[in-house]
């Protein structure tokens, strides 16, 4: 055969190659659609056959949709779950007597409120209802990713037909905050809002560099359980507190990280916590005590204050701690020199204590000191 009509051959069959592979690849996608199910390798053959341009990326955005969607209800869930567990255990404290963050290294998932909604709503709830939520979620994204609070985001989220309950909407997110995190919302000026941790723990109470939620809530819980065990609380007994709220040593926590190394070496570091040696004790035995930095920044009072909102009470049901905690206001006043008016330091509640949280009204103590029954009985079961 002529060496032309060769050429001629062999040009028309790479055409005719060409066709049927570009066909298979056609036929390999229409499949895939159909199915719903592409397969990677195929469509690489079909690119790598074709020579055509990448897909437009969809697939992929729809897929980072998902995963964002994924992560904000497992925040929810967690923040949930801290709710209600740190509210029994306090409760249970009251009546008788709250993991680390992996984000520092790890990839986080830049989820927004907008794209993702944090709040599942609840059979029979109405819109009203769920705006507190929305926020609550939002406001503690905002703090886990170090960004700014702003009220123009907010008003977005609860939608302008509730602009006028905003400041109510609000309130009670930001209490739902407080309770369980210990960290007060502040506003910064008519746009911007803060939130910011009780006591001044590093990196706004994450105590750890990065990002992440605050362990303020924790360590209020615990200068409580000291409080009430006679300013100075058996490690044994802090255990048993903190196992009512699912906080074991030794065991990762999804907010605290490894809950022994949090108390009894970072908190003791920072000295908001004693943690000594019992004297004399075989074998050795430990207990916890305010740290000086404790006794700086808070009292009795804000820290009975803070228990009391968390079980929906106020802190003149427990009379004796009460007591004590006015005690210590008076000496601290006189400490200070304080003259007149100044000198008297009985405190006025304020009127966010009397206000209602998400929890189930706490049951008035009946004993002056049956902490250890409860502990007893909660261990039992």
């Amino acid at each position: 055969m002529p060496r032309r009509h060769k050429s001629k051959f062999k040009a028309h069959e790479r055409r005719r190659q060409a066709r049927g592979e570009a066909q298979g690849c056609e036929d390999a996608q229409a499949k895939a659609a159909a199915e719903a199910e592409p397969t990677p390798s195929s469509a690489a053959q079909c690119e790598d056959t074709t020579q055509s341009v990448p897909t437009t990326g969809s697939s992929g955005a729809s897929q980072r949709r998902r995963r964002r969607a994924k992560t904000a209800a497992a925040t929810s869930a967690a923040a949930t779950s801290a709710a209600a567990t740190s509210a029994a255990a306090t409760s249970a404290a009251l009546s008788g007597t709250k993991s680390d963050e992996e984000s520092n290294n790890q990839d986080e998932e830049r989820v927004s409120p907008y794209e993702a909604p944090f709040y599942g709503e609840r059979p029979g709830e109405d819109s009203l209802s769920r705006k507190p939520g929305l926020l609550e979620q939002y406001l503690l994204y905002k703090y886990k990713m170090k960004q700014p609070i702003l009220k123009q985001d907010m008003l977005k989220i609860i939608g302008p037909n509730y602009e006028d309950r905003f400041p109510e909407i609000l309130k009670k997110a930001a209490e739902r905050i407080e309770i369980v995190f210990a960290v007060d919302l502040q506003e910064i000026d008519s746009t911007r809002y803060d939130l910011v941790s009780k006591l001044k723990l590093p990196n706004n109470g994450r105590v750890r560099a990065g990002r992440g939620l605050p362990k303020t809530g924790l360590l209020m819980n615990i200068l409580g359980m000291i409080f009430m065990k006679g300013n100075c609380a058996a490690e044994e007994d802090i255990w048993k507190f903190l196992g009512l709220m699912r906080v074991y040593p030794g065991r990762k926590h999804f907010i605290y990280g490894e809950p022994r190394k949090l108390i009894t070496k970072d908190l003791v570091r920072l000295q908001y916590l004693e943690y000594r040696q019992v004297a004399n004790s075989d074998p050795p035995r430990h207990e916890f005590l305010w740290g000086p930095n404790a006794l700086a920044e808070t009292t009795k009072m804000k820290v009975l204050q803070f228990l009391s909102k968390v079980n929906d009470t106020i802190p003149t049901a427990f009379p004796s701690y009460y007591e004590e905690a006015l005690r210590e206001e008076e000496e601290r006043a006189q400490a200070r020199g304080a003259t007149g008016a100044g000198a008297t330091a009985r405190v006025i509640v304020p009127s966010s204590v009397m206000a209602r949280s998400i929890f189930p009204p706490l049951l008035r103590p009946k004993a002056s000191n049956p902490l250890d029954k409860i502990i007893q009985r909660r261990s039992k079961n």
